[in-house]
């Protein structure tokens, strides 16, 4: 069983996040504030953290660059009324692994966090499998049904980020944001370069395809 700590300074709202990860399997502490936060994780074995970004004292991106000095593979995911391009580019620069604004899906809450936990087996392992392909995260390189596959950095982690995720979707500016950072020149289309180079070289693989999903971004899907 899974470890999550909530971190939610609404009462109301972090505890039907609590019971709801509650009922889906999860061992779950609920705290209105990093501090609080702190004292749940102290001696635990966490797996997986939820915070909001504006709390009383510490806010979510302090609490967040801390937590990802002390940890560089626990998961975590911001809920959070900001919806401006400003926070979420902070808020991934910071560390986090997803971003949700308020009013969110529960259902969905819970599909993003089972999608985390596995990528960070995923990681924890550096090996990621798709039938007959496999991407080796330590060695930077990937194999088609035994056959080495020649990508650029940008290329593997982008494929990487899409296969850890399947399914979900990722906008061209999250991709900016994650894989160029301060050196994005702000042409979104950059990243339509790197998914069609990508197709190319993977235009005979009968394991995954790469969607284009119309106004919002591009997704992994495995192949049955």
């Amino acid at each position: 069983m899974a470890t999550i700590v909530v971190v939610e300074d609404e009462r109301e709202l972090n505890d039907i996040m609590c019971m709801y990860l509650r009922d889906a399997g999860y061992m779950v502490y609920g705290c209105l504030s990093a501090d609080e936060a702190y004292a749940a994780m102290h001696g635990r074995i966490i797996d997986l953290v939820i915070s909001d970004i504006m709390m009383p004292g510490i806010d979510g991106f302090e609490f967040a660059a801390k937590l990802r000095r002390m940890d560089d593979h626990l998961p975590i995911i911001f809920v959070t009324a900001r919806d401006d391009m400003a926070a979420k580019r902070h808020g991934f620069h910071t560390g986090v692994d997803d971003y949700m604004v308020k009013p969110i899906e529960l259902d969905e809450l819970v599909l993003r966090v089972e999608a985390l936990l596995r990528r960070a087996g995923i990681e924890e392992s550096h090996l990621l499998k798709v039938g007959g392909f496999e991407m080796n995260a330590t060695e930077m390189s990937a194999q088609l049904d035994g056959r080495p596959v020649e990508l650029t950095v940008r290329e593997f982690n982008i494929l990487y980020k899409l296969l850890s995720y399947p399914r979900q979707v990722f906008s061209r500016g999250r991709l900016m944001d994650e894989f160029w950072g301060q050196d994005a020149d702000n042409n979104l289309r950059v990243t339509d370069v790197y998914i069609t180079r990508l197709r190319q070289k993977f235009a005979g693989c009968p394991y995954f395809s790469i969607l284009t999903v119309r106004g919002l971004g591009y997704k992994a899907v495995p192949n049955q």
